[in-house]
């Protein structure tokens, strides 16, 4: 599902570069900016795929990640990222990237930590590319009903468990999962986008649906990603900022 992102990635010595073309499809509903849960998509598949390349044939899993942007998202054009690694431990991986506008102005930064994923009998290929080219299946349609994410009252969001947006472990992308908590967050600040965001991931979700809800001051929002087929277990946190327009810092 997220390969209809369209973001392509090839490999430049120790770093990896990415490139993604902007459509409606992305934007954030009633505005005309693109997700920042897309820019967290594509920020943890960069770094993931850099954790992926140092702990393979281990299978890496996102601890954290964060997304912080600079100005409003763009409605259109081409968005460029560049990652490098932090620090390479035993158990935990850490990299940035940074994210730029056509025009070369700064976007938005992220960084993200991993660690290897205790599930017996899972792996990587041994040997693996990282580049990604650019994908002809494009989103058809706006990227939350896509991933079938509805919100369901204010501040209360479900995903659903799909085959097609899984990670390497079996369980729901982080990507969709910043998704679920960025439409928990906008459904109690319609007509916003996030200026920032970060999650937490306590423990997989392999069950679904996924049950996100939040609740926010002045702009503030905290929410939390329940698995509610797996005992309504807490899967992670995620904290986000709220603005319209005209509330950009700067």
């Amino acid at each position: 599902m997220l390969s209809e992102l369209g973001f392509a990635i090839r490999s430049a010595g120790e770093e990896l570069h990415g490139t993604g073309v902007v459509t409606p499809e992305m934007h954030v509903p009633g505005t005309a900016h693109l997700r920042t849960s897309v820019l967290a998509t594509w920020a943890d598949t960069l770094l993931g795929l850099l954790a992926a390349r140092t702990m393979a044939p281990r299978v890496p899993v996102t601890l954290e990640l964060e997304v912080h942007l600079y100005r409003p998202a763009p409605a259109a054009g081409t968005v460029r990222s560049i990652a490098r690694v932090i620090r390479t431990g035993r158990s935990v991986f850490v990299a940035g990237a940074e994210f730029t506008q056509d025009d070369g102005e700064p976007l938005a930064i992220a960084s993200g930590s991993f660690m290897v994923a205790p599930y017996p009998g899972v792996s990587l290929p041994a040997v693996q590319s990282v580049d990604i080219p650019p994908q002809e299946q494009r989103l058809s349609m706006p990227l939350a009903e896509r991933a079938g994410c509805e919100r369901r009252g204010p501040g209360e969001v479900v995903l659903p468990r799909s085959e097609d947006g899984l990670n390497a472990s079996g369980s729901i992308n982080g990507g969709l999962i910043a998704l679920a908590a960025e439409e928990s967050l906008l459904s109690l600040s319609p007509g916003h986008t996030l200026c920032s965001l970060g999650l937490r991931y306590v423990q997989a979700a392999r069950k679904g649906p996924l049950v996100a809800s939040a609740r926010t001051h002045a702009g503030l929002g905290q929410v939390e990603l329940r698995d509610s087929g797996n005992g309504h277990r807490l899967t992670g946190t995620a904290t986000g900022r709220a603005v319209d327009d005209i509330g950009w810092p700067g």
